[in-house]
């Protein structure tokens, strides 16, 4: 984590904490995820929520923050996913008990088999032989009739089970999704970093690591609101996402600030994608769309790192955040790689030496 990540990170915590001391909300981790989520401005819906809740002059409490937490923060995904584990249980076991009968009757059937061998090995009277062939007929309809049940039964569960098939894999794309923006969200990234660095320090690949932020989003989202602002996250997600090819991962990786995953991507490949998406999202003039009222443009800063064989995740990071900093304290709207923000640190060194 980068000084400027750890700085901004523990601004949210303090932030967080003083609410809760503020609105005497015991401190427990969900209200303290809670406030340090609304702290973030993560999740604007949430934002707007606890906002009108304080201009409106109510008394927070931990009854509240409970309603709010178990609204925008608790997840479904674990209930969504004991739904499915409950019901491939039933499954499981249906499939069971009728397994458990196709062998009850296959062990009778085979009884019957055995007593009518020692039946046939002796003398018997054409009657209690044809008494013999009868009962050996209703014996073997009977199975012929659990084996057909056990057969459609072992088909019903085998959609079924496809079924639920399918629901896990929802349920996992769902969890890896940005509610907001519906691209990748920070577990998506975190995960998918770890994979392409692997990768590239198997392969030798190159790999490239674009962050960037929305300009000035906070007072765009102050001014305009907070429906105004999901619109333009959204508009950034999806420039993002449609300047990237392949197996490239773009994502959110909070608040305001989005990340690009470039596998085989060398550093100059990388700026060109950057540079891409901001002149899109610079070319982008923004429309209320309840008023049609045009509220100008917005811009983007981005920092570009490229892996090294001795690099970490963390350290990838670290550098493309300092290059954004740094593009950001240049007067934002720009990309700067790590490149070139040594070609500036060089140069200043060169003049403080002079």
């Amino acid at each position: 984590m980068s000084d400027h990540e750890f700085k901004r990170a523990l601004g949210y915590a303090n932030s967080a904490l003083d609410l809760l001391k503020k609105s005497s909300i015991p401190p427990y981790p969900q209200f303290y995820e809670l406030l340090y989520t609304y702290a973030t401005g993560v999740n604007p819906t949430l934002n707007h929520r606890i906002n009108a809740i304080f201009a409106s002059g109510e008394s927070p409490s931990a009854s509240l923050a409970e309603t709010l937490y178990n609204e925008f923060l608790k997840s479904d995904v674990n209930d969504r996913m004991s739904t499915v584990s409950e019901r491939m249980q039933v499954r499981i076991e249906a499939v069971h008990l009728a397994i458990d009968h196709a062998m009850t009757t296959a062990n009778a059937y085979s009884g019957s088999l055995q007593a009518a061998q020692g039946d046939l090995e002796r003398d018997i009277e054409p009657e209690d032989l044809k008494t013999l062939a009868a009962r050996l007929l209703t014996e073997t309809r009977r199975m012929q009739d659990t084996n057909r049940m056990l057969e459609q039964k072992l088909e019903a569960s085998r959609d079924d089970i496809a079924a639920l098939q399918r629901d896990l894999d929802d349920v996992r794309r769902e969890s890896l999704l940005d509610p907001l923006t519906k691209i990748a969200n920070r577990k998506s990234f975190d995960e998918g970093l770890r994979s392409a660095i692997a990768e590239a320090r198997q392969t030798g690949n190159p790999l490239c690591l674009i962050l960037m932020d929305i300009d000035h989003f906070k007072t765009f989202n102050d001014t305009y609101g907070h429906q105004t602002g999901d619109q333009v996250l959204r508009l950034v997600a999806m420039t993002i996402k449609s300047n990237i090819k392949g197996r490239d991962l773009a994502a959110r990786y909070g608040g305001e600030e989005f990340v690009a995953i470039l596998p085989n991507t060398d550093l100059k490949g990388a700026t060109i994608v950057a540079e891409n998406v901001r002149q899109a999202i610079h070319g982008k003039e923004l429309l209320k769309r309840s008023t049609n009222e045009k509220l100008g443009r917005i811009t983007a800063s981005f920092g570009i790192a490229a892996f090294h064989a001795s690099d970490t995740a963390g350290s990838l990071i670290e550098r493309a955040d300092r290059c954004l900093y740094a593009a950001k304290h240049a007067g934002r709207n720009r990309v700067l790689t790590e490149e070139s923000l040594a070609e500036i640190n060089e140069s200043r060194g060169g003049v403080t030496a002079a």
